[in-house]
């Protein structure tokens, strides 16, 4: 009785944890998609230009804050796979620090507000189905057909934003010399970001493509399933 019982506190306290972190992460979100809504749509706000310094400050934050998703699948607390969920988590914050935050010359360009709309939208819907299945053990099957529809249109949106962003920015990583290590150095070691950031390039594609084919065979599977049920 007492193992029963410790084991439903711990259910109970996971499911408290993962709630709570995706109704924050949701909040979080939804304040980037309202200041990218502003600056395109409010008159004198900049428009496209003017996105990237509308949302830095939450952008930064929540994008940073979903590293802790790589420990949830690493530790068993959720279902998606670390195989899925490193990269993506990986590759996204890269691209907001590594990119956005590192070059601001890439910071006013238009494929900045394609990159920001698909990532917002995608986690205004993602974060308040996970918050309900949490909650309440389900999600509502508006946000269930959403979550498993929409991110099949604005995922590659936001893989070809990325990999645009990366090569406007990668002639200022060559001539600026940012984060890059010379030799001779004590530690006999050299890194040049340039460099890095063009391998990562080639991983692109075929981390698209793994990702993109978990996605379908995972809505195929949650939406036959809501169909049966």
């Amino acid at each position: 009785m007492a193992r029963r019982s410790s084991g439903s506190a711990a259910a109970m306290a996971r499911r408290i944890y993962l709630s709570l972190y995706n109704w924050v992460a949701f909040y979080g979100w939804a304040h980037v998609l309202c200041g990218t809504a502003s600056a395109l749509l409010l008159p004198g706000s900049g428009g496209h230009e003017a996105v990237y310094a509308a949302v830095e400050r939450p952008l930064l934050f929540v994008q940073t804050a979903a590293v802790v998703e790589i420990l949830h699948s690493i530790l068993g607390l959720v279902r998606s796979p670390v195989s899925a969920t490193l990269p993506q988590i990986l590759e996204r914050t890269y691209v907001t620090w590594g990119i956005l935050w590192s070059f601001p010359e890439a910071q006013s360009h238009i494929l900045v507000t394609s990159l920001i709309l698909s990532w917002s939208i995608t986690e205004v819907i993602r974060y308040p189905f996970f918050g309900m299945r949490e909650a309440f053990g389900f999600p509502p099957s508006s946000l269930l057909w959403l979550r498993y529809n929409t991110s099949l249109m604005l995922y590659p949106i936001s893989m070809l934003s990325e990999v645009g962003l990366i090569l406007v920015a990668m002639p200022s990583m060559k001539t600026s010399g940012k984060y890059c290590i010379r030799m001779p150095n004590k530690w006999n070691f050299s890194f040049d970001y340039h460099y890095a950031s063009a391998f990562l390039l080639t991983l692109y594609v075929p981390g698209f493509m793994h990702k993109y084919r978990y996605m379908i065979g995972r809505r195929k599977k949650v939406l036959s399933a809501a169909k049966t049920a």
